[in-house]
């Protein structure tokens, strides 16, 4: 999957229950070809995404496209990525409130 599709894809992948309660937006920054800038809302069990950088974030995440691919999809260590700068995080707070209401991508 492609950094763009990764993203989209968020809201088909949100844990209701764990978003119970819970709000936050997160605006995704993915260099490259197959990236872009994204604002991905949750409030009330419900994920949106919408291309575009809107509001303002709790969270900025920021990456190449080819990295944050490689991250979610297994091929490197997410933590790893973090700590190496390859992907930066601007509240690892609200980042960690955020990845808990997510399932993990799927393996190919």
């Amino acid at each position: 999957m492609t950094a763009r599709e990764i993203v989209l894809a968020l809201p088909s992948r949100l844990k209701t229950e764990e978003a119970a309660g819970q709000s936050g937006t997160f605006h995704f920054k993915l260099e490259g070809e197959n990236g872009g800038e994204f604002t991905v809302n949750v409030a009330n069990s419900v994920c949106t995404v919408s291309e575009g950088l809107t509001g303002e974030a709790d969270c900025v995440i920021s990456a190449l496209s080819s990295d944050f691919e490689d991250a979610e999809e297994g091929r490197v260590n997410k933590q790893m990525a973090v700590m190496m700068g390859k992907i930066k995080i601007s509240n690892l707070g609200a980042m960690l409130k955020f990845i808990g209401m997510f399932n993990e991508l799927e393996a190919a």
